[in-house]
């Protein structure tokens, strides 16, 4: 099973490395749906991309360099969707803080999974 695991990473960086990030909720803004949730890490999008919610696919960037560290698979149940959110250059404090954002309530629950 392991033997395609470098192959699923480096389709990662193929993808980000020909995708503009684009930060649209950068930290320490409030979610615009949920004014009372504030972004403790820069979030946004690939542009181009397509993820099951139609949207761009989410990623969190943090703040050591431009490496894809891990991903967060979602199951979420008030959307009824599951997805992945890429991060890139996230330090260990920094994948803390998105484990427990995807995991703060009973409709989201989060894995986080390490390159």
């Amino acid at each position: 099973m392991h033997r395609f695991d470098n192959s699923f990473w480096s389709a990662l960086d193929t993808l980000v490395g020909k995708s503009e990030i684009i930060i649209d909720r950068p930290k320490g803004t409030a979610h615009p749906k949920y004014p009372n949730f504030i972004y403790k890490v820069n979030y946004g999008y690939l542009k181009n991309t397509t993820s099951m919610d139609g949207a761009g696919i989410d990623v969190w960037v943090g703040t050591n360099g431009k490496n894809i560290d891990a991903i967060m698979c979602i199951v979420d149940l008030m959307k009824r969707d599951s997805e992945i959110k890429i991060l890139i250059g996230c330090t260990e404090e920094e994948k803390a803080i998105i484990y427990e954002t995807h995991n703060e309530t009973q409709y989201m629950k989060g894995i986080l999974i390490r390159r």
